[in-house]
């Protein structure tokens, strides 16, 4: 497939929900407790208690903000016992979050 057709398929695939998921991922790049929290779980599997402690920020905060993430899938879960511990779901946003940091950090 030459480089034109390529571009035209991707159009295509503009339809509304992929328009949609697309800007509620950036949604959840706009939020800098979001951020810290993506940041983090690309760091390490981490509960909520561990999220909160690590990032200054009260358990209810953490735990509404990882059901947004949780929804559009960029984080999983898995449960041990009674504790519940959450990590990154997809590298793709991962890799756009390191980009964007390093963005910002380009002098």
């Amino acid at each position: 497939m030459n480089p034109e057709e390529e571009g035209k398929n991707k159009i295509n695939c503009l339809n509304e929900e992929t328009l949609f998921i697309v800007s509620q991922t950036f949604k959840a790049l706009s939020d800098n407790t979001r951020i810290k929290i993506l940041y983090l779980l690309s760091q390490k599997e981490c509960s909520v208690n561990e999220i909160a402690e690590v990032l200054e920020l009260h358990q209810s905060t953490v735990s509404h903000q990882l059901s947004f993430l949780k929804n559009l899938r960029l984080v999983k879960f898995r449960r041990e016992g009674t504790t519940v511990f959450y990590s990154n779901d997809d590298q793709h946003i991962i890799n756009l979050l390191q980009q964007a940091i390093d963005h910002a950090c380009h002098d």
